[in-house]
């Protein structure tokens, strides 16, 4: 199963966000921001790639401020959804 991560530029936009997700009944781990993806916070949230259009739907709707949306492979990290404007 492929794994998706959304980094952040403030620990409020993920602590906001971790709320959302659960609400959603969205699979999530809070973990550190990998050292592969430059982001303003320590945090970033993982979720299996099935939910990634509800994820970012949610992202859009609730206006939630992100780094960006990354799909892992392998020990690399590829940007998949942008920062919000």
């Amino acid at each position: 199963m492929e794994t998706m991560l959304i980094a952040f530029d403030s620990t409020q936009q993920a602590l906001r966000t971790e709320m959302l997700l659960e609400y959603a009944d969205v699979e999530i781990d809070i973990r550190p921001t990998p050292k592969q993806i430059t982001a303003g916070c320590a945090l970033s949230i993982e979720f299996p790639g099935e939910h990634y259009e509800q994820v970012k739907s949610i992202i859009r709707s609730e206006k939630v401020e992100i780094r960006g949306i990354f799909r892992q492979i392998n020990e690399m990290y590829e940007l998949m959804d942008g920062a919000n404007p």
